[in-house]
């Protein structure tokens, strides 16, 4: 994780320029206030003069009484549209646990947001730059905490995965299997000594094999310059860490799958840590160069410790017992994700039975349908009979519903009824 994270707004003598991540949730604000600061001369001026403690007492946020009109309009808006993004974060979240008819008490909700000043949410005044600094400076104080806990975590996963692993194996297997684990992590303990962060050995290291300088010359003054890499007369944390690089590639190497670059990264920050403790004498999370010659001219300096750096093989991130409950907790999870898959499961079955009913009623449906159609067809009366000159002749129906039969001609005309009746028979 680059050490960019780890930024605090108390920082910004140290980092004037474009703000890397800090993982916030109001970075892209805090960035963007900071750029804006950062055009006007004034404030500049002042921001480079300033020391971490004027910054977080409030003392810097007065100055941007003296900032420039359009400065102050360009901070307005943007405090604007946080507010607006706030707002909308806050409405989703309402949305999502209740009934939207209910009202929503905005300026309640965002007092929650402890960076900036809720009451105006128009204008950017110095109580939003002093607000902006102190929860920045506290949030990232916080992380490192939260970075050890979720290595940890993690640590804890990769063992529980390996045991398992294990268990899984025949007995012959799971020996082979253990003796190659072993082997492995004996060559990974089998690297260089490592200098203790911050020692005089660490530091000439650093002098000869990356400044390419004599390490009998070495001078503390043209170090820390050398490394003050934006010129701002301190070494913030991610210039720190960039001290520790030829260490850390004494016992990781990227092209090795078997190092862990994330137990790197953890190692550089348990570095960082240490030098922080022992040189940052105010806790601002700078070193200064006052500072930095003070940590050369201590006994520890050129006395290390003579076994060096532990690495994290002799300081494992958990214990057993906490391994156990971290393992508890994952046979309880996977309970409750097995739970719900059954549920799940039962509901998607459900599903399937009502519409196969469903589709079994659609055919009965269809087939009613269908037999109403031929019926209607068939008690339908035939249509008229056409005569031989094109005329319709309509059938009368008999008593019994039969149609009658047409007179048959047999030659000429009908007989009238005038007619002679025909001979009768002897």
């Amino acid at each position: 994780m680059s050490s960019s994270r780890y930024y605090a707004l108390s920082d910004v003598p140290g980092c004037l320029g474009p703000l890397e991540d800090t993982g916030l949730y109001y970075h892209r604000y805090l960035q963007e206030v900071i750029q804006v600061l950062e055009t006007d001369g004034h404030f500049r001026e002042r921001l480079q003069a300033a020391n971490a403690e004027d910054i977080k007492s409030g003392k810097l946020s007065r100055e941007l009484d003296f900032v420039s009109h359009h400065i102050r309009t360009k901070l307005d808006e943007l405090k604007r549209q946080e507010v607006s993004r706030l707002r909308m974060l806050l409405k989703a979240k309402m949305d999502a646990s209740q009934e939207p008819e209910v009202q929503v008490d905005h300026l309640t909700l965002l007092k929650q947001f402890e960076h900036l000043d809720p009451q105006n949410q128009h204008t950017f005044e110095a109580r939003d730059l002093e607000l902006l600094i102190q929860t920045a400076t506290r949030d990232l104080a916080q992380y490192d905490a939260a970075h050890h806990e979720e290595f940890k975590r993690y640590e804890m996963l990769k063992e529980h995965e390996r045991r398992r692993y294990l268990d899984s194996l025949g007995q012959e297997q799971r020996l082979a299997e253990e003796r190659r684990l072993e082997e492995q992590r004996q060559r990974h303990r089998q690297h260089p000594r490592l200098n203790v962060p911050g020692s005089q050995a660490q530091l000439k290291e650093v002098w000869e094999e990356t400044d390419g300088l004599d390490p009998t010359e070495f001078n503390p003054k043209t170090f820390f310059r050398l490394h003050d890499t934006n010129s701002d007369s301190v070494l913030d944390e991610q210039e720190l860490e960039a001290l520790f690089t030829k260490e850390l590639e004494k016992v990781y190497d990227p092209k090795n799958e078997d190092d862990d670059m994330r137990e790197m990264e953890e190692e550089r920050l348990r570095m960082r840590e240490h030098v922080m403790k022992t040189v940052d004498t105010n806790q601002d999370r700078l070193v200064t160069l006052e500072e930095f010659l003070l940590s050369t001219q201590r006994k520890d300096f050129e006395e290390a410790a003579p076994k060096g750096w532990e690495t994290l093989e002799e300081h494992p991130a958990y214990t057993e017992e906490e391994l156990r409950h971290f393992e508890a907790e994952l046979v309880a999870r996977e309970a409750e994700l097995a739970a719900q898959a059954q549920r799940l499961s039962q509901e998607s079955q459900a599903l399937d039975h009502s519409q196969g009913l469903l589709e079994a009623q659609k055919k009965e449906l269809q087939q009613a349908v269908l037999h109403m159609e031929q019926r209607k067809q068939q008690l339908s009366p035939d249509p008229p009979v056409p005569g031989p000159e094109g005329q319709l002749l309509f059938q009368p129906q008999t008593e019994m519903g039969a149609r009658a039969e047409p007179a048959v001609e047999k030659e000429g005309l009908a007989p009238g009824p005038d007619s002679p009746a025909p001979d009768s028979q002897p």
